[in-house]
């Protein structure tokens, strides 16, 4: 690899070789991309591209220098506080913090709880329980804070079996997790059990919908049964929630949101003990950019509440039309009974003939340009399913049929996977 030049170069030949090296990237805008990125349309993206152009050097750091971010942040979060039912909390007002993706909206979720079982129970040894669709987001958190994990297999249908979670629940027990819904197969775990079962050891609940938490609230407008996982249900403490996926807001923004004020203090940072003055940080990063949280603002003010049900709609009777077009394949089979956007396929092990080497059918569904995260145990390939993918289902399902069929009673050896993140 060669050093960085002496001299500069052109801005139109810097920029043409950035061009070109996009020319291997996923084709997201085509639709035929499940998961990564998530279109809005024309207008959403207008709408980002002119704030992202206003905020593009501005640092949400220190918000007294630029007041317009903290009133950007309040906003955002008071936005999503509202639409997870915030409105219905007793002990609040909920508060939060906009974060650069689920992944440190989960770690500031563990940090507090953490802090508030030290602070308020005495806890020295901190233990949280997860099934085992929690998102590796809250093993990273474990690993960075200290925190013991008790892991536990999920049921049959993929949700989280809260009586064997009981059985790891006891008194130096920080942090119970659950999902809506979990990323591996799309189901949504039981908050409320999960949530009264942190209770009974007054330990923190947490909700991960970070893939949720910009669908379910509008799939409960279009008439879907979804059952109770926000604010509404007594015992849950935090809940992480990505604009930048099914908000549609471009990468990277999230919101972390606590049940009330002093909950979230139990995650903000604060030292004065240094030459440099008071400090204080309220997640993960100290310098934030504020271009993404300006995109959020701009995203959600453009869309509206009737903007986000009619993309949910598209997206949900998208994913709707895949399951049905994979449930007439055969060889192959949807795991679990997913009723919202994420869609896990794998071979079906009751079908007959020779058997589907999931990703050997990735493989040629990618020579196809389709593209798919890859997941293991049992080996499927994943979708998230969003608005992206309006007008293109016909034909995935089509090549889908066709590529079943010729990857038939061949195998593959790559066991390379797509590492499923919440960025």
């Amino acid at each position: 690899m060669s050093g960085l030049a002496n001299a500069g170069r052109p801005i139109d030949e810097v920029i043409a070789d950035l061009v070109e090296k996009r020319k291997a990237d996923v084709s997201w805008a085509d639709g035929r991309t499940f998961g990564m990125v998530y279109d809005g349309g024309p207008s959403v993206h207008a709408v980002a591209e002119q704030a992202a152009a206003l905020y593009l050097h501005e640092n949400a750091l220190n918000t007294q220098a630029f007041p317009s971010l903290g009133d950007i942040q309040r906003e955002v979060v008071g936005w999503t506080a509202l639409l997870l039912n915030a409105d219905a909390l007793t002990d609040g007002p909920a508060a939060g913090f906009l974060t650069s993706g689920g992944t440190e909206s989960i770690l500031c979720g563990v940090l507090a709880a953490r802090e508030r079982a030290e602070a308020e129970r005495g806890i020295t040894e901190p233990e949280m329980v997860l099934p085992n669709t929690a998102h590796a987001a809250f093993h990273k958190a474990a690993h960075n804070f200290g925190l013991k994990i008790n892991v536990v297999p999920v049921r049959g249908d993929f949700t989280a079996d809260v009586d064997a979670m009981a059985a790891h629940v006891g008194p130096n027990t920080a942090l119970v997790v659950g999902s809506a819904p979990q990323y591996p197969h799309g189901v949504q775990d039981d908050i409320e059990a999960i949530a009264a079962l942190a209770a009974s050891v007054d330990a923190n609940c947490h909700v991960d919908a970070c893939m949720g938490g910009f669908v379910l609230p509008f799939a409960e407008r279009l008439g879907r049964d979804v059952s109770p996982w926000d604010f509404r249900v007594d015992g849950v403490t935090t809940i992480s929630a990505d604009i930048h996926k099914l908000g549609y807001a471009p990468k990277g923004v999230s919101v972390i949101l606590h049940r009330n004020k002093q909950s979230r203090k139990y995650q903000t940072f604060v030292f004065d003990g240094w030459l440099g003055g008071f400090y204080a940080s309220p997640n993960m990063q100290g310098t934030r950019s504020g271009l993404p949280m300006a995109c959020a603002w701009a995203v959600m003010q453009h869309l509206g509440i009737d903007g986000y049900v009619d993309l949910t709609r598209q997206t949900l009777d998208n994913a709707d039309k895949m399951r049905q077009g994979m449930a007439a394949i055969d060889g192959i089979k949807v795991l679990g009974d997913g009723q919202f956007h994420l869609v896990a396929l794998a071979a079906d092990p009751d079908a007959d003939g020779s058997p589907v080497d999931m990703f050997a059918l990735g493989d040629a569904l990618l020579d196809r340009g389709w593209y798919h995260d890859r997941q293991t145990p049992p080996d499927n390939l994943h979708s998230t399913v969003s608005n992206t993918n309006t007008g293109v289902i016909d034909a995935y399902l089509a090549d889908l049929a066709e590529c079943v069929d010729a990857v038939r009673g061949t195998s593959t050896d790559d066991r390379s996977t797509t590492y499923a993140t919440l960025e």
